[in-house]
C-alpha cells in the first residue's frame, strides 16, 4: 500500500465530509463546471434519516478530443445506507503504478464522527465531522436556535440560468423527477470567442430521498453520469457501519488524518 496515496485521498475526503453541498440537491457536479461527486446522495455533511437502501454507484466520463479520438472511464462504488443515516462506500481503484486500493468510508451523524478505512492495512481513520442536516433531537440547542435565527439567503436572479423541471421516468426500475439547469457562459468572460453552454440533469427518487441519476454535459470537460445501480430497500446489515474489530483506529482532529497533531491509536 502507498501510505502516501492513501493518506493524500483520506485528507481530500475528510475536506469534503466538513464542506456543504455542491450542486442541486448535493449531488454530482454544479451547473458552472465539474464539482463535488457524492454519487451515494446528499453528500457525507447531509443526514438523510428513514429510507435505509444499498446500490451500486457507477460513474462514466467521456470525452472527444478535437482530433476524434474519445477518451471514457467508468469506475463503481458499493453503497450503503440505514435508516439512521449512516452511509458506507466501498470503491475500489487502479492507482498509476497498476496496484488495486481499496477505499471505504462509513460517514456516522449519530456519534458526529466519519472514518476512513484502510482494508490492507487494517486501519480506520477516526475524525469528527459535522453534519448540519441532523435530526434536530440530535443537535445541541443552542446550534438549534442559532440556526432558527440566521437569515435565508434570497435566491439569486442569474440570467445566464435556466431551470426546468422534466417528466418523471423509471430509471433502474424507479420512479424518479427530473430537473434541468443550463448554464450559459456569454462570450469573452473567459476568453471564449462564442457562449459556452452546461447542462446539468437531476433525478430524484423521492421515496429514497437522495438523486438516482446525474447527469452533466460540458463542451469543456466532456459528459459526465453518475447512476445508481442495484437498488434494494431495506435495512442494510448494520455491521456494515461499523469499525471491524480487528482495525487499529487513528483519531485525527477535524482535518481528517493530516488534522489534529499526531494520531492515537487503540484497537476498536
Amino acid at each position: 500500500m502507498n501510505a502516501k496515496l492513501f493518506a493524500a485521498g483520506l485528507a481530500a475526503t475528510a475536506c469534503l465530509i466538513a464542506q456543504p453541498p455542491h450542486g442541486p440537491h448535493g449531488f454530482g457536479p454544479g451547473p458552472g463546471g465539474p464539482g463535488f461527486r457524492g454519487p451515494g446522495g446528499p453528500p457525507p455533511g447531509d443526514t438523510v434519516a428513514g429510507a435505509p437502501f444499498s446500490g451500486v454507484e457507477v460513474h462514466t466520463r467521456q470525452q472527444v478530443l478535437a482530433n476524434g479520438t474519445t477518451i471514457q472511464q467508468q469506475d463503481s462504488t458499493k453503497i450503503a445506507r440505514d435508516g439512521q443515516g449512516r452511509v458506507r462506500r466501498e470503491s475500489t481503484r487502479q492507482t498509476p503504478d497498476g496496484k488495486t486500493v481499496t477505499r471505504v468510508s462509513i460517514t456516522d451523524p449519530v456519534a458526529g464522527v466519519a472514518y476512513d478505512l484502510d482494508p490492507a492495512d487494517k486501519v480506520a481513520y477516526s475524525h469528527p465531522a459535522h453534519f448540519p442536516n441532523r435530526p434536530p433531537q440530535q443537535q445541541p440547542q443552542q446550534q438549534q436556535a442559532a440556526r432558527a435565527r440566521a437569515p435565508r439567503a434570497a435566491a439569486p436572479n442569474d440570467v445566464n440560468m435556466k431551470r426546468e423541471t422534466l417528466a418523471a421516468q423509471s430509471i433502474n426500475g424507479v420512479i424518479a423527477t427530473g430537473s434541468r439547469v443550463t448554464h450559459t457562459i456569454p462570450a469573452g468572460t473567459i476568453g471564449n470567442s462564442a457562449p459556452i453552454e452546461t447542462v446539468h440533469e437531476t433525478w430524484m427518487a423521492d421515496d429514497l430521498k437522495m438523486p438516482v441519476k446525474t447527469r452533466m454535459t460540458d463542451p469543456r470537460t466532456g459528459t459526465s453520469t453518475t447512476e445508481l445501480t442495484n437498488i434494494l430497500r431495506g435495512e442494510p446489515d448494520a455491521t456494515l457501519f461499523t469499525v471491524p474489530s480487528d482495525y487499529t483506529v487513528k483519531k485525527a482532529g477535524p482535518g481528517g488524518p493530516r488534522g489534529g497533531g499526531p494520531p492515537q491509536q487503540h484497537k476498536q
